[in-house]
């Protein structure tokens, strides 16, 4: 498989710049995909630099590089302390996490993901994983539909939308994406309608995985790995991510203020670079349109530790 076709890298000389500063230290790409930001890193990388990688996505291991200086971890990143403790990584130079749903994902209709086409309602990013979309559409109560697509959809129709869902599914069960979209149809208010079922996708999508949790964990996990002046760089790709992320980097939680020692200093493990978000220039939206609503921030890991 073409890694350049199984995901197309964003930001990819951004990231890289940012996240290194030792040639030779250890660092992982918590999202490995395709594999083009770890083979960037790599290529910056001297004889005794390292790469851990996490993909659960069994079908990312195809695209692993045969390098002796990289370690592809077939599990979810929230899992990321533990594993480098195992792999006798507790301390790293630099993390690097493209939340981004991989290209390939989105265009294998059978993993139903895309509103493009009617597929089996699965939307899981590991094979492994129990719960599906279709579990979700049919057996959430309408009150857990109704957080779902609120929270994790932002529709402002989450209320109608779970209500349709809910009697449609008492005739029958809704199998497919075209069957939720054609039930969606029936709430949709938006001029928009493409935007009105990614949306959907999405909150449906975020659910099925536990994206926002596994986020929380990565990030709460990563201020624990990185070694003091260690980067954290991350690419969000929805305002829900890039709230968490900006959230974290500036104070080190996900709710309420900032905490401030007894001389007004900011406490926190990390602090956000200037200049930030970083986001694509008009020559990478050509090559790339599904780069446009990626946000790119980083933050250093504090001296104190």
């Amino acid at each position: 498989m073409n890694s350049e076709s199984y995901h197309v890298p964003v930001l990819l000389a951004e990231c890289v710049e940012a996240l290194i500063d030792d040639n030779n230290g250890v660092y992982v790409d918590a999202t490995f995909g395709g594999g083009g930001h770890s083979r960037e890193v790599l290529s910056k990388l001297g004889e005794s630099g390292r790469l851990i990688a996490f993909d659960q996505d069994e079908e990312a291991a195809r695209n692993a590089p045969d390098d002796k200086r990289f370690t592809l971890v077939q599990a979810n990143f929230s899992f990321l302390k533990n594993h480098l403790r195992f792999l006798q990584a507790e301390r790293i130079d630099g993390l690097l996490a493209d939340l981004g749903v991989s290209s390939h994902q989105i265009d294998t209709p059978e993993r139903g993901f895309s509103i493009r086409h009617d597929a089996r309602l699965d939307m899981r990013m590991g094979a492994g994983a129990k719960k599906t979309a279709e579990h979700v559409v049919n057996k959430y109560s309408a009150e857990q539909l109704e957080r779902v697509l609120r929270d994790y959809g932002e529709l402002r129709e989450w209320k109608a939308l779970a209500a349709k869902i809910v009697e449609a599914r008492i005739e029958q069960p809704i199998r497919t994406t075209g069957e939720l979209m054609a039930v969606a149809e029936k709430a949709c208010f938006d001029p928009k309608r493409n935007r009105f079922m990614s949306k959907l996708f999405q909150a449906i999508r975020i659910e099925v995985n536990g994206e926002m949790e596994a986020l929380k964990a990565l990030l709460e996990q990563s201020a624990e790995v990185l070694k003091p002046g260690g980067k954290l760089v991350v690419m969000s790709y929805h305002s829900l991510e890039d709230r968490l992320v900006k959230r974290f980097m500036r104070s080190g939680k996900f709710e309420g203020d900032i905490e401030k020692d007894f001389f007004g200093n900011p406490i926190r493990p990390f602090k956000p670079l200037p200049g930030m978000p970083i986001t694509p220039g008009e020559e990478e939206l050509k090559r790339n349109t599904r780069s446009r609503s990626v946000r790119l921030r980083v933050a250093i890991k504090n001296e104190q530790d």
